[in-house]
């Protein structure tokens, strides 16, 4: 006995007929929806007749909300009345899922018998049970014109005993079919047309050497010169198991038609007439069962892509029923008309927020562009256009043009797809409350709402165009505490943490004296368009919390002007195909941006301290030249006098004068993406092999380079000449080194990722995190009590995000999907942690 997979299944029969018994058998648990469990949830007691209303309100309830989670809902109740039926259909039709009727038809002395027997049901009425009775009769023969879309009945107990149920998937749901895939835009009768862009894709004759699968997004026929000819085609190849089909609503009214129906002959199905009355019977009859028999649209790829004429909303994609079957084949209207008489559609792609890729056709348009992680790959071939297919999961586009125009349009083609090139960029939605986002090398990162809301202020009032802000640098975590004498941070921690994580190879990388910063450059405007859909700018530069560096437009721009220009010297756009870099840096000074906190916060103690603390001394040696005891006051003023020497040294090394770009530096260490692909995994020596090619070919002396240092941490010879690098640096005033491993996305214990990178920072520079004073032996000694679990933590989530958007953004992904780990990078950043760390 069949039962769908995603169904609402309705059990009907009179009380004792063994429903309960029924559902236990065949279903899971959680499955089945009891009315007397629900009875028994409102009122304490299962048999209280007068909680049933309350009871089945719960009932619906629970089922609704399986239903919209996609569950197989079963309902364990008498069900004999229409009027109880009749809610239940209703809520299959709400959810656009088939009603299901098992009926069990047992006698009316088996009921009774079985109701005795039960202690809670013995003083049941004989007339109930043969109320129940007459009305499961009077239903029979009704049951599917009420809705239901199956009916089983099963008459006594032997039947009953032996059936066996057995899950049957939706037609459309073909999730298990992964591809290869070249999906194929509207044809409408153009034979040759399709004959080329087969050959392009790499078909000889319906069939790819590689066992790719062609889909047909539907509308193969009508308006063009050879409708038989494509059908021919495409039958063939859906025959041999080499194509998919979805149907169009060009097929559909020819269905019809051929079902001698009648139809009006317009839009092209005319010719399409005239075409098919030449052939034999026997093709009209091959063409009018392939028609009748496309599903509507399928699931492929394990959910990953929907494919359907005239596209399909989140909530449908699965689904089955009239209206999503509607839906599949016409879209949906506004209700509006345009100036050429025909019906507005309704831009359902520009708030799609799904993860599934949308491939459909239906509307034609100039170009097939992604919206939304939609696609319209209509570009219009009888119109004159081009005939076009994607390659997936390449996400790659080929065409082919038309050989004429073979159809006249009624509306010209310059309408872009429903929704425009952009879409709505972002919504509040997509980010308010309490969110999970799921990521590829961190599993579900969770996000606070109090923490979304932070973000949200900073986002929306300081940051950057959202379109030119792909990715957000994580926080990154300190070595471990150093028990070192004299020092609160040092190397050899670092060394030995990834030693015990089983990284052999880390690469040292010089700490620039500056702000972390992400530069996003485009070949040209032309690229920025394109991909990032913005006119004017060709990219942008901002902190790590997105706000923008410079306030000063043009001259971000003249920036990135300096930064493509050696791009191209060094040969960069070729080397890696790409019209877009980015980028990863540190840019100097450090005042070009903290002016403000190095006046208010550092320089006012640098300056209180030197007016202060040198009368004090004096005033304290004056007194002991007069022989007053003032013990050791004098000499802890001239040390804390020397501390804050060094505390005003130490920040003003990050502190120069700028004019315009003179006096900026930019010092890049990661190329982070390009074109089709995420650069993060790629070894660091690599990565900094690419930025030595771009520091080289700067004419301007803006991007400086990123010193390094190779290290074994196996072997003590090597960690040693790391210890000693790191003392030279911060030696001669540099603020420390980051220590990476050097092949990129490592897993350590239980298959998660270590931390990828973990800063040293210098004595000295640690005095304007800790203070001017950090360094005396009882200050250090308490300092290095840190609680550094949340901070690596914070680290390591944050950089699963940003591997995320990366990812996303390689892909081609909408930029709500990039925004939703970009925005939880800088939502986690508002987490209550140590700043000092």
């Amino acid at each position: 006995m069949p039962v769908t997979d995603l169904s609402l299944v309705v059990l009907v029969g009179a009380s004792g007929s063994g429903k309960s018994t029924f559902a236990r058998r065949h279903f899971r648990p959680t499955e089945v929806l009891s009315s007397d469990f629900c009875r028994g949830l409102v009122a304490d007691d299962e048999n209280d007749q007068s909680a049933s209303g309350d009871a089945f309100d719960v009932l619906h309830y629970i089922a609704g909300k399986r239903l919209a989670a996609g569950r197989r809902t079963v309902v364990d109740a008498t069900n004999v009345q229409s009027s109880a039926r009749a809610g239940l259909i209703r809520l299959a039709r709400e959810h656009d899922v088939l009603p299901i009727a098992i009926v069990l038809d047992v006698p009316e002395a088996v009921c009774a018998r079985r109701n005795a027997e039960r202690a809670d049901r013995a003083d049941m009425p004989v007339h109930v049970i043969r109320r129940h009775q007459r009305e499961l009769r009077r239903s029979l023969r009704g049951l599917e014109r009420e809705g239901f879309r199956k009916v089983h009945v099963l008459r006594g107990t032997e039947e009953i005993d032996a059936a066996r149920i057995v899950t049957e998937k939706r037609y459309n749901d073909l999730s298990h079919l992964t591809g290869p895939f070249d999906l194929i835009g509207d044809v409408h009768g153009c034979r040759s047309e399709l004959e080329t862009l087969l050959t392009a894709l790499g078909y000889a004759d319906g069939v790819h050497p590689e066992g790719r699968t062609a889909v047909f997004v539907g509308d193969l026929v009508d308006r063009g010169p050879d409708s038989p000819g494509v059908l021919r085609r495409v039958m063939g190849m859906v025959s041999a198991g080499n194509a998919l089909c979805v149907p169009g609503n060009h097929e559909n009214k020819l269905g019809r038609w051929l079902k001698g129906r009648k139809v009006r002959l317009t839009h092209g199905l005319p010719e399409t007439v005239a075409q098919l009355e030449r052939e034999s019977e026997e093709f009209r009859a091959e063409v009018a069962a392939f028609v009748d028999g496309l599903v509507g649209h399928y699931v492929l790829d394990g959910g990953r892509l929907v494919v359907s004429h005239a596209g399909l909303p989140e909530k449908y994609h699965g689904r089955t029923s009239g209206r999503v079957r509607s839906h599949a084949l016409y879209g949906d209207t506004t209700g509006e008309t345009d100036e050429f008489g025909l019906p507005v559609r309704y831009p359902w792609a520009e708030e799609y927020r799904g993860a599934a890729a949308v491939v459909y056709g239906h509307t034609p348009v100039p170009q097939a562009r992604w919206l939304n992680n939609t696609l319209c790959l209509d570009t219009g071939c009888v119109f004159g256009g081009k005939l076009t297919a994607l390659r997936y999961p390449e996400r790659e586009l080929v065409d082919v043009p038309a050989e004429r125009v073979w159809y006249e349009p009624v509306r010209p083609l310059v309408a872009e797809v429903p929704g425009g090139h952009d879409g709505r960029p972002l919504a509040l939605s997509d980010v308010h409350g309490r969110r999970t986002v799921e990521t590829r090398y961190g599993g579900r990162v969770a996000v606070r709402e109090e923490n979304a809301a932070a973000a949200l202020e900073v986002m929306s009032r300081f940051a950057v165009d959202p379109r030119l802000m792909p990715y957000l640098p994580p926080t990154m975590a300190p070595t471990a505490t150093s028990r070192q004498d004299g020092f609160l941070e040092h190397p050899a921690e670092a060394f030995a943490q990834y030693a015990a994580d089983g990284v052999a190879r880390v690469v040292c990388e010089e700490k620039h004296m500056g702000s972390r910063a992400v530069v996003l450059v485009c070949r040209d405007a032309a690229a920025a368009r394109e991909r990032f859909g913005v006119d004017g700018p060709t990219g942008s530069l901002y902190t790590r919390t997105g706000r923008p560096f410079l306030d000063d437009a043009a001259l971000t721009e003249e920036l990135l002007g300096r930064l493509r220009t050696a791009a191209g010297k060094a040969g960069l756009w070729e080397a890696l195909d790409t019209d877009w870099l980015l980028l990863d840096a540190e840019l100097m000074p450090w005042s070009l941006k903290a002016s403000g906190l190095l006046r208010a916060q550092y320089a006012a103690v640098g300056a209180a301290a030197g007016a202060a603390l040198p009368r004090a001394v004096a005033a304290l040696e004056a007194a002991a030249a007069r022989g007053v005891d003032v013990g050791g006051l004098a000499d802890a003023q001239r040390g804390r006098a020397v501390d804050t020497a060094a505390f005003t040294e130490a920040y003003r090394r990050y502190c120069r004068p700028t004019d315009g770009l003179d006096g900026v530096r930019l010092a890049p260490f990661q190329i982070l993406a390009v074109r089709g692909r995420s650069l993060a995994g790629l070894p660091h020596d690599e990565q900094l092999a690419l930025l030595d090619r771009l520091v080289e070919h700067d004419p301007t002396g803006l991007l400086q380079g990123t010193r390094r240092l190779m290290v074994d941490t196996g072997d003590e010879k090597s960690v040693r000449a790391g210890v000693d690098w790191w003392l030279e640096l911060t030696g001669a005033g540099g603020e420390g080194m980051v220590v990476k491993p050097l092949q990129a996305l490592v897993r350590g214990a239980r298959d998660r990722l270590v931390q990828p990178g973990v800063k040293c920072r210098g004595r000295e520079y640690l005095r304007i995190v800790y203070g001017p004073e950090y360094t005396r032996p009882e200050h250090l000694e308490r300092l290095r009590s840190r609680h550094l679990g949340h901070k690596r933590s914070l680290a390591l989530r944050e950089y699963a995000l940003g591997l995320e958007a990366l990812e996303r953004l390689a892909e081609g992904e909408p930029l709500w999907r990039v925004h939703e780990a970009v925005f939880a990078v800088l939502a986690l950043e508002s987490e209550p942690v140590d700043p000092r760390l």
